[in-house]
């Protein structure tokens, strides 16, 4: 009986740490945030948008990766990288161009007549414009065969100006609000939104491409991220929350949809054109929706790779003027990497930092409500 126990205890551990099991958990938890939005939030159709976004994503993912290995659209692995990354050489990548694209196909579909649809079609430009950037980063980098494409000045450049046509127009349509609500504090930012908008989106969109490391880290995490800005906007009760709530939810699906096939060991990659488009969309929902404060608190993950690279280039920078040798604090960074080269499994640091996300967003919605 005892022997009998023990191999149960160690099946049912098995299926707790089988990645396919922790996945479909995650899809079960959004899918029940969906159902319990649409009972307390009623006519906005969460739980069937997300379910369609998720299966459109995911079959237009998978009937993706033939056709980018036909044209052999493969990732490049830095040699700089983690050894153990080397085997993923050769995964098709670019994927983005795929879940990204039905996220916002589906969108503008479903709120086209709406009276708010202008919001979404700007939100629409802004992440299609950022995929774009993506996208001729990944298709430099493949064409010279190593993974740097757009230099960093050229990238920031574009995102700049992105950014600052979208706050312009936002701001001229008021789409985004004068007063920035952060935490219980409301300020009056006046011409301050043209300088905090543009460093929103450049912030957000380089800590989401930070954070796209390990196979499933940033789709999983966007997934839930997506899910509590929508939480977020329904119990606020915005005036834009029959529009920007269901998008969210759309481009959560997508991201889990994804997800199926960018887990570990990933069949698919999103490449930058994935990465960028989801913080633009993430920073973008944020400041129509003046919940930059609740972003930063879900996007703690996000914030934390960022971080970690920040602080390792200043303070080996210092260290080497002041001592005349550079002094490291990570093992590698973005900051995955130094949990992964501390002999973490790549799947037990994807899902630590899904929990952690979903940490976050519950703390944040007790502050909220």
């Amino acid at each position: 009986m005892k022997k009998f126990n023990n191999l149960l205890n160690k099946r049912i551990v098995s299926i707790i740490n089988n990645i396919n099991f922790q996945i479909f958990i995650l899809f079960g938890l959004i899918f029940c945030v969906s159902i319990f939005s649409d009972f307390y939030f009623p006519n906005n159709f969460l739980t069937i948008i997300f379910i369609a976004s998720t299966l459109v994503s995911s079959f237009i993912s998978y009937r993706g990766i033939p056709i980018l290995e036909k044209i052999k659209i493969r990732q490049i692995i830095r040699k700089e990288g983690p050894k153990n990354h080397y085997f993923k050489q050769g995964t098709p990548t670019m994927g983005g161009i795929f879940f990204i694209t039905m996220g916002i196909i589906i969108s503008n579909i479903l709120y086209f007549y709406n009276e708010n649809y202008k919001i979404i079609l700007t939100l629409s430009l802004l992440v299609i414009s950022f995929m774009f950037i993506g996208f001729f980063d990944d298709l430099i980098s493949l064409k010279k065969k190593f993974n740097t494409g757009l230099t960093t000045n050229q990238k920031l450049i574009l995102q700049f100006l992105i950014s600052l046509f979208f706050i312009i127009y936002c701001a001229l349509n008021n789409f985004i609000p004068s007063n920035i609500q952060i935490a219980d504090r409301i300020i009056n930012t006046g011409n301050f939104i043209y300088p905090l908008g543009i460093f929103v989106l450049m912030a957000e969109s380089n800590s989401t491409n930070l954070t796209d490391g390990l196979d499933g880290l940033l789709s999983g995490c966007s997934a839930l991220i997506f899910t509590g800005l929508a939480l977020a906007i329904l119990v606020e009760n915005q005036t834009n929350a029959e529009t920007l709530a269901p998008f969210c939810i759309i481009m959560a699906g997508s991201s889990m949809g994804f997800l199926l096939l960018n887990k570990y060991p990933a069949k698919l990659f999103m490449g930058d054109s994935g990465s960028l488009a989801i913080g633009a969309s993430l920073g973008g929902v944020a400041l129509i929706s003046n919940n930059l404060w609740s972003l930063l608190i879900m996007g703690g993950v996000l914030a934390a790779e960022s971080l970690s690279v920040i602080l390792q280039v200043a303070i080996f920078k210092i260290s080497k003027q002041i001592k005349g040798k550079g002094q490291k604090i990570f093992l590698m960074t973005p900051i995955h990497h130094h949990f992964e080269l501390q002999g973490n499994k790549e799947t037990n640091i994807v899902v630590s930092f899904w929990l952690i996300t979903l940490l976050l967003i519950i703390i944040n919605l007790i502050f909220i409500i």
